[in-house]
């Protein structure tokens, strides 16, 4: 009986640990900040604030102000090119830095306006998004061009998002706009919104996410048409939005809510979460982190929410190999990849001569979704492929595909 009653104890024990684990943790700073917005270099997660940026570089655990040479420290966006980090702020306009943070220049030659609310980065072209429209800089921030070519002006542009060949800009009462030729020129595409203050855009595979005052909306073709995918969504005011693979995270007044199938319903994920003002969202790894408003950055493992979603997460209805991210990386990235059906997963990285590199993943895998990290220490900077092979029953190949990723030190 003894026995029975211990070891009835040790799995309340368990149990209880468990519940206790699957929640929000709060970090150890930054120092009851605003967390206007989150990055992630490598394995380094970057918090811009009100009182200037800091880094984190052990996955949140600590942070250390790095505001050497940032002399406005109302930072507001935050962006990834490679080794380099921009800083925008709010009447300092744009700051580098080439060390992931130790020190700051600022680089805001053309750059009109000062007021730097959002950042897209494509290939070598930096995008900003400014109270008075959109700059590019082609040459990491050393001259700047404005493109409002279409656009509304004065255009208060919040965020901005690049999927392929098209840039989308979303407005602060002007909607959706959309380039297709790297900024030039601009056209508003806004048909099935209706609300047009748009403070949040993100993508996931073809699909386009835009987080309004009333809600998420969801476009299929580019931002043709426009559809509200709400259910779900106790607070419609959507701050930011990031993905995961297939996973949608929208930061609201009220918390973070998740979907796992495009939108098509919304759960609510705030276990632990005591401070429920989420303006910022970002994924590092397998873990994702909210900044919030006055409380800093909250830490949560996406395996414990991805287990929240399994009762309204359809399977994979495809094989998908997602792009890297970040991409150039130095020198961690994440590929992540979907299956729908079972298979043995074979994932390999090669250099662009073709020669075998590393191999990531060789077992067989339930559907689902997964997330795997290469770490390219020791390897020149470069081209590398990354190529994938699902062998279904029979020993038949179901699926195979291959993507490019830059490895740049």
């Amino acid at each position: 009986m003894k026995y029975l009653v211990v070891l009835i104890f040790l799995q309340l024990l368990i149990f209880y640990n468990c519940v206790l684990q699957a929640q929000w943790v709060q970090t150890n700073g930054p120092n009851g900040g605003e967390v206007n917005c989150l990055a992630v270099s490598g394995i380094n997660i970057i918090a811009g604030t009100n009182g200037g940026v800091y880094l984190s570089t052990n996955n949140g655990t600590n942070w250390t102000q790095v505001n050497n040479g940032l002399t406005t420290t109302s930072v507001t966006s935050l962006a990834v090119s490679g080794t380099n980090v921009f800083a925008g702020t709010f009447g300092g306009g744009v700051f580098l830095s080439t060390n992931n943070g130790t020190n700051w220049t600022k680089v805001d030659n053309g750059l009109t306006n000062t007021n730097v609310l959002a950042f897209a980065v494509n290939g070598n072209n930096i995008f900003t998004g400014t109270d008075g429209g959109v700059f590019l800089s082609t040459n990491n921030g050393t001259s700047w061009t404005q493109l409002n070519n279409g656009l509304d002006y004065p255009t208060f542009v919040y965020c901005l998002t690049v999927s392929g060949a098209n840039i989308f800009a979303g407005t602060g009462g002007d909607g959706v706009f959309l380039s297709t030729n790297n900024g030039s020129s601009w056209t508003q595409v806004n048909n099935g919104l209706t609300n047009t203050l748009i403070w949040s855009l993100t993508i996931s595979g073809t699909n386009i996410f835009a987080g309004a005052d009333v809600g998420i909306y969801l476009s299929t073709n580019n931002g043709t048409n426009w559809t509200q995918v709400n259910n779900g969504l106790t607070d419609t005011t959507v701050n930011v939005l990031t993905v995961s693979g297939t996973n949608i995270f929208a930061g609201t007044d009220r918390g973070v809510f998740l979907s796992p199938n495009n939108g098509t319903n919304w759960t609510q994920v705030n276990n632990g979460l005591t401070n429920t003002s989420v303006i910022s969202l970002t994924v590092s790894g397998t873990n994702i982190f909210a900044g919030t408003f006055g409380t800093g950055v909250w830490r949560r493992p996406l395996s414990e929410l991805t287990g929240v979603s399994k009762g309204v997460n359809d399977l994979p209805q495809e094989f998908t190999l997602f792009q890297n991210y970040p991409n150039p990386f130095n020198p961690n990235t994440v590929i992540s990849y979907r299956l729908k059906g079972k298979g043995y997963v074979k994932l390999n990285v090669y250099d662009i001569k073709g020669d075998l590199i590393k191999v990531l993943v060789s077992e067989t895998k339930e559907p689902g979704y997964y997330e795997t990290e290469f770490n390219a220490k020791g390897l020149a900077s470069g081209i590398y492929l990354y190529r994938i092979v699902v062998i279904g029953k029979g020993n038949i190949p179901v699926y195979s595909d291959m993507k490019k990723t830059v490895l740049l030190k």
